[in-house]
């Protein structure tokens, strides 16, 4: 590690890694240091869910951004696949929202025209619809289906990104940072078990960015714990995702993905009994046939939250060099490869997409 890197990125995860791989595609030599260890990650603990048009509601300015962030995986998937061997598990199935309230129903259907009238692949469909097409569900109201929505596997996304990475020149390291190294008004590296010189840092450390030392301010991130159970795929079902009833069921493999909490827990990624009754009782009334299934594992992380609910991403407007792309949230899957190439087009000072100002860090300095 003679030569000194263009970019230290602090956090190997999904956010980390698929900056790194898109920095490294534009050709900055980049060194990416994760912390070593697997507890608390947000990525382990997601679903990988890709439902910008379910979760993201209308007029919200991430919008656009998500469904950017969902066709990332469309066309970068196949490259990731040839580059690395690794297939990301990516499912174009659709997914489905029930109604199970009235109120819901509004709020659907006007979801479903505001989305139309921009353009975007969805339908209403009324209760008959539903039941005729997924008879297994509890009885509903009716739905929103997202034909272009669907899902991937983190695990094995994080892999190829971090292998990718490696291919285009990333050194990936392991350790444990502890502070931000700055003089003269800009940074100089960082310091962990040992020193990672560079001009430019980029923090991408998950709940933990704000644990960071020597930071020029707090950073609004904070750890919200999410939950998730794993049953088997009930029989006689086909795999399909489904929303519904404050929770939600896709197939990965021979399983069931259900979850999910959010919990104010601080730094606890542990699994709690109430947070996992709390997820079977929504799953088992969306999906009755799972009522008496034996649950496989449960398992948790810590994702990032901020104030907003929006992402921080950007350059640090007081300390020359500083970047953050981190406070994803329960999006992180979704929005990681997009925000490589924002992080990408901001270091080589190119335009970036117009919902780039609703991420900027300084939103909560400069109320």
């Amino acid at each position: 590690m003679t030569t000194a890197p263009d970019v230290v990125i602090v956090g190997g995860g999904v956010i980390g890694a698929a900056c790194a791989r898109q920095l490294a595609l534009a050709g900055s030599r980049v060194r990416l240091i994760e912390r070593g260890g697997t507890a608390g990650e947000a990525w382990r603990a997601s679903a990988g869910i890709l439902a910008p048009q379910i979760e993201v509601p209308i007029d919200d300015p991430l919008f656009e951004l998500g469904i950017a962030g969902r066709e990332f995986y469309r066309e970068n998937g196949p490259q990731l696949r040839e580059a690395t061997g690794t297939d990301i598990g990516l499912s174009e199935g659709g997914i489905l929202q029930v109604a199970s309230r009235e109120n819901e129903v509004e709020t659907l259907k006007a979801r479903v025209a505001w989305q139309r009238q921009h353009g975007h692949h969805c339908e209403w469909l009324d209760p008959d619809e539903v039941r005729r097409d997924w008879p297994w569900l509890a009885s509903s109201l009716g739905g929103l289906l997202a034909p272009r929505d669907g899902y991937l596997d983190p695990v094995r996304l994080v892999a190829a990104l971090r292998a990718d990475a490696v291919r285009l020149g990333v050194q990936l390291v392991s350790d444990n940072v502890t502070s931000l190294s700055r003089t003269a008004g800009r940074v100089t590296g960082v310091q962990g078990g040992e020193w990672h010189p560079s001009d430019h840092v980029l923090l991408a450390a998950g709940a933990w960015s704000g644990r960071i030392g020597n930071l020029p301010r707090p950073i609004s991130v904070e750890p919200v714990r999410g939950q998730l159970v794993a049953y088997p795929w009930p029989e006689g079902i086909p795999p399909t995702t489904v929303f519904g009833l404050g929770g939600y069921l896709l197939p990965r493999g021979k399983e069931g993905i259900a979850g999910s909490t959010m919990e104010h827990a601080g730094f606890v990624p542990e699994v709690t009994e109430a947070g996992v009754a709390a997820i079977q009782a929504r799953a088992e009334q969306l999906v009755p046939a799972l009522q008496g299934a034996r649950i496989l594992r449960a398992w948790a992380g810590l994702r990032p939250g901020t104030p907003d609910g929006r992402p921080i991403v950007g350059r640090e407007p007081e300390l020359e060099g500083l970047w953050y792309a981190t406070g994803h949230g329960r999006n992180g899957i979704l929005f990681a490869g997009i925000t490589g190439q924002i992080i990408a087009d901001l270091l080589a000072g190119e335009p970036t997409v117009e919902e780039e100002e609703v991420l900027r860090p300084e939103r909560f300095w400069s109320r």
